[in-house]
C-alpha cells in the first residue's frame, strides 16, 4: 500500500511538472496553424474557432499576434487569413531535413509505375498523418494527393500503421487528447488500432478497403529509421475500382514491404 501511494504522489508531482511547463498560448497557437491543411486557401476567425473549439474572441487575438509575425497573412477584402512567409519557411526546412525522401523516391516510383497506383510517405500531424513524398503512375486513374496532403489517422491505413509503430504511451496521448475533442473520434482511434494490430501480426502491413473512402483501397507498412527521423508511414493505393483487396495483398504487398526494407537498409536502419 506504501508503495503504491508513493507511486500515486510521484504520477502526481510529475503530470504537475509537465503541466508548469505547457503554453497554453503557444499550443492555441499551433492549432491555428494546423488548420491550414493542403487546398485551404483562406479562412477565417469563425471557421478557425469552430475548428479549434475557442471562443471568436480568443482567435482573433492569435491570429492577428500570428499576422503580425509574418506566421498569417491577412486578406483586408475578406478578413481571411492564409498562411504567411514565416510558416511555409518552417515546412521548407522540416522538408529539407527529410533526406529519406530523396532515398525512398525511386523506389517508390517504381513501386507505383509497376502497380499502377500511388506510393506515399507520411508521418504523424495531431490526428492526421502528413504527406511529405508522393510519387504516382501514369494511369489514368490515381489517388490526387500530393506532398501536403493530409489524411486521417484512424480510418487510413498508413495512420493505422503509425498508430501500430508508436509507443504505448504516445497511443494513450493520441486517445486522450482527441478524447477531449470528440468522443466518437478517440474510439474509431482505438477501434482503428484493434484491426490494425491484427492486421500487422498477420499480414505484415495494415490495410483500408472503403473505411476512409469507398472509393479508396490501400495498405501500408510502417517504417522506424536511425537518427532524426520520426516514425513514418509507406503506403500504396489507388481507386476501389482497380485495386482490389486481393490484388493490393497478394500483389503489391510483398513489393511494399521489400521496399520499406530497401530503404532501411540505404538509411542505415535496421
Amino acid at each position: 500500500m506504501g508503495t503504491m501511494q508513493a507511486d500515486t504522489a510521484s504520477s502526481g508531482k510529475t503530470k504537475e511538472a509537465e503541466d508548469r511547463h505547457f503554453v497554453t498560448a503557444l499550443a492555441r497557437g499551433l492549432d491555428i496553424l494546423a488548420c491550414f491543411r493542403a487546398g485551404d486557401v483562406a479562412l477565417g476567425n469563425l471557421e478557425l474557432a469552430r475548428s479549434c473549439n475557442l471562443p471568436k474572441s480568443t482567435v482573433s487575438r492569435l491570429t492577428a499576434t500570428l499576422a503580425r509575425l509574418n506566421y498569417l497573412t491577412l486578406d483586408e477584402g475578406t478578413g481571411r487569413y492564409r498562411l504567411g512567409v514565416a510558416t511555409m519557411a518552417l515546412g521548407a526546412g522540416m522538408l529539407a531535413k527529410l533526406d529519406v525522401r530523396q532515398i525512398a523516391k525511386p523506389g517508390m516510383q517504381r513501386l507505383a509505375d509497376a502497380c499502377q497506383g500511388t506510393v506515399a510517405l507520411g508521418v504523424r500531424d495531431r490526428f492526421s498523418m502528413l504527406y511529405v513524398e508522393a510519387c504516382r503512375s501514369q494511369a489514368a486513374l490515381t489517388l490526387n494527393l500530393n506532398v501536403g496532403s493530409h489524411v486521417p489517422i484512424a480510418v487510413t491505413a498508413m495512420g493505422r500503421v503509425y498508430l501500430v509503430e508508436a509507443g504505448e504511451a504516445e497511443r494513450r496521448e493520441i486517445v486522450e487528447r482527441a478524447r477531449e475533442l470528440d468522443e466518437r473520434a478517440a474510439q474509431a482511434i482505438v477501434r482503428g488500432l484493434e484491426q490494425a494490430q491484427e492486421d500487422y501480426a498477420t499480414l505484415g502491413c495494415t490495410r483500408c478497403f472503403g473505411d476512409w473512402n469507398p472509393d479508396v483501397h490501400s495498405i501500408a507498412v510502417g517504417l522506424r529509421l536511425n537518427g532524426q527521423f520520426s516514425i513514418m508511414g509507406l503506403n500504396f493505393g489507388g481507386p476501389a475500382s482497380r485495386m482490389s483487396p486481393d490484388f493490393l495483398l497478394n500483389e503489391v504487398r510483398p513489393r511494399l514491404i521489400e521496399l520499406a526494407a530497401e530503404i532501411r537498409e540505404m538509411t542505415g536502419s535496421r
